[in-house]
């Protein structure tokens, strides 16, 4: 889960990150007034979107009253920014920047392990950065075991090239981001910029925090951090009923078990789709080990409740949980949706104990399912259902 740029600052000022005061407004009103709230002085007008480039777009600026940060907070408000619709702004107190730099942890899934990032260059695009001048940016490996630690951000601070009197304040804010890093399960914390001001402290001028939603349980308070207004509906409704689902364009729903299968038969279906005018995929749905009745039924609930919907390729490969299950599964699902279930389902079957799952399928004749022998020709199929 991405977090705001407001959202991120109040975790790093949790976890003692040295931040500016921020105020968040929905409308210019609040806008002036989070100004008044900051002193009356100068502020930066930000938009709150989920993506990067927002001072290339116009989404930041300068505002040096209240009245003058109302009149841009109404500029910025409902700006579309890469897709992005601007609902909210952070009015920021502003600071004398003397230097800027950069600096981020992430997860390094290639090496198993973590990956500090800095460099005395911040405020630019880092991607371009790492392009254009490779050697400007440190890279230095964590050990997930120890962590930053003060050598290891002595270490980070001395590949990055900060001059001595700024390494050792930089240095002590690597540890309190690292504390970030892991205080809060995630697997991205980057700071760009990351200042000295003018009077010599270090401070994180922008902040993006990327958690881990696996690691929800240990977090209760990170629900309250989800963008509900952005979330998709249906995703929504997956989510609450346990489902690993994904909403995509397409029109052929896909249900299967194991993310390495649902994600093959994602390609095959796009492939077969190729000779039915462009038919795509509409979800990801992983239903993994139990095809109960129940998950089943959510499962079909959940992908018959999408319009653009127009056939469902059910894709399981019987192991822990054998085919005659699945297949009693499906039949008693649809016997729980009732006309709720208007589209055709193409259903394949192999592995443990698929004679007899084919055998319930078959047995049951339900108008809607269409049994297929391979994974290819269910796709086609699916995908000709869904054209006609």
């Amino acid at each position: 889960m991405d977090l705001f740029e407001y959202q991120a600052r109040d975790i790093f000022d949790k976890h003692g990150v040295p931040v500016l005061g921020g105020v968040v407004a929905t409308t210019a009103d609040q806008a002036r007034a989070g100004a008044e709230h900051l002193g009356g002085g100068t502020v930066v007008v930000k938009a709150q979107v989920k993506t990067g480039g927002r001072g290339k777009a116009g989404g930041v600026k300068l505002a040096h009253s209240p009245a003058e940060a109302a009149e841009k907070a109404g500029e910025i408000l409902g700006m579309d920014i890469k897709g992005h619709t601007v609902h909210q702004v952070m009015v920021a107190a502003g600071a004398q920047i003397a230097e800027e730099y950069y600096f981020s942890i992430l997860l390094d899934r290639s090496e198993r392990r973590y990956l500090a990032m800095a460099s005395v260059e911040g405020g630019m695009d880092i991607e371009q950065l790492a392009v254009e001048r490779p050697d400007a940016l440190a890279k230095v490996a964590v050990d997930p075991l120890v962590g930053i630690d003060a050598a290891k951000a002595a270490q980070i601070a001395d590949a990055a090239g900060f001059a001595p009197d700024v390494a050792g304040p930089v240095a002590e804010v690597f540890m309190k981001l690292w504390d970030v890093y892991q205080g809060e399960d995630a697997t991205l914390v980057e700071v760009n910029p990351l200042v000295r001001t003018a009077d010599g402290a270090i401070v994180a001028l922008d902040g993006k925090i990327t958690i881990d939603e696996n690691a929800g349980f240990r977090h209760p308070d990170h629900a309250a951090l989800e963008d509900a207004a952005a979330a998709d509906p249906l995703e929504a409704r997956a989510k609450e009923k346990g489902l690993n689902y994904v909403k995509l364009d397409g029109s052929v729903g896909i249900i299967g078990n194991g993310a390495g299968l649902v994600m093959s038969t994602l390609d095959v279906v796009a492939y077969a789709g190729e000779a039915f005018g462009g038919v795509l995929p509409a979800n990801f749905l992983d239903i993994g080990g139990g095809a109960s009745a129940e998950v089943m039924a959510n499962g079909l609930d959940i992908i018959l409740s999408d319009p653009q919907v127009k056939a469902v390729f059910v894709n399981v490969f019987g192991g822990i949980t054998a085919c005659d299950e699945v297949a009693r599964g499906i039949v008693a699902a649809l016997e729980m949706l009732g006309d709720h279930a208007t589209k055709p389902l193409v259903v394949r079957l192999d592995g443990n104990n698929v004679l007899e799952g084919r055998a319930i399928l078959a047995a049951a004749a339900h108008p809607l399912v269409t049994l297929a022998d391979t994974m290819d020709g269910g796709a086609a199929k699916a995908a000709e259902l869904a054209n006609a």
